[in-house]
């Protein structure tokens, strides 16, 4: 059976309503990325840190996965399919994919920050919530500067793909965007974004349209 692997990005998350990472101006939600999202931030400030995140989780549980995410899901009748994700949300779950790596954590797990023994979570985290061993819980995120521990293993699934396909991603954050140079070398990839990167591969196609209907039609396509 053919493997198929997905690299995602905010782009096909951004069409369920999910926020997208940051805007224009380098802001994400009106905060400097380094306030919310870094170690150092968590430690100056864990009340703002755990709010936002607060935020984010209730937001998720508002929004639903688009056709993206399904036509993904439905593509596992027919072919292995491993997404691996930089979104922290649930939607690829939610449309019915069964084998996804979330590089970049996920929103509604939390982990220990002295023992990082992660737990399920699906309401607000605060100050005072705390591990079994009585140390306060953090947000199950990869932030800046902290290291991506599932890169190894996105890098040995890449290493297996069939077919590469990414969508909704800029290819400009590393060490994600470096999984295309694990591929194999024959491996075609299929790039859909609306404003797609300029990236180097032999067998690139390159899909400018959003993700939710361009990733149906490739998924229609395979199916055939």
């Amino acid at each position: 059976m053919k493997h198929i692997v997905v690299l995602s990005g905010a782009g096909i998350s951004a069409e369920s309503g999910i926020s997208t990472f940051r805007d224009s101006n380098g802001l994400w939600e009106n905060h400097r990325i380094e306030d919310v999202a870094s170690p150092e931030g968590f430690r100056k400030n864990p009340k703002l840190v755990l709010d936002f995140y607060n935020l984010r989780r209730a937001q998720m549980h508002t929004v639903a996965p688009n056709d993206g995410h399904i036509a993904l899901g439905d593509l596992e009748k027919t072919h292995k399919v491993t997404v691996i994700t930089q979104n922290v949300d649930n939607l690829h779950e939610r449309g019915g994919s069964t084998n996804v790596v979330h590089l970049h954590g996920e929103l509604l797990k939390v982990r220990s920050t002295r023992t990082n023994e992660v737990f399920e979570w699906q309401n607000d985290l605060n100050i005072g919530d705390v591990c079994p061993k009585g140390a306060q819980l953090r947000p199950h995120i990869v932030w800046f500067g902290e290291s991506v521990p599932k890169l190894p293993l996105a890098a040995e699934i890449a290493a297996t793909a069939d077919e590469f396909w990414i969508i909704g991603t800029s290819m400009q954050v590393y060490p994600a965007a470096g999984l295309i140079d694990y591929i194999p070398q024959d491996c075609p990839v299929f790039y859909i974004d609306p404003q797609p990167a300029s990236i180097k591969h032999h067998n690139l196609t390159v899909i400018a349209e959003n993700a939710s209907t361009a990733a149906r039609r490739l998924v229609n396509i395979a199916q055939k």
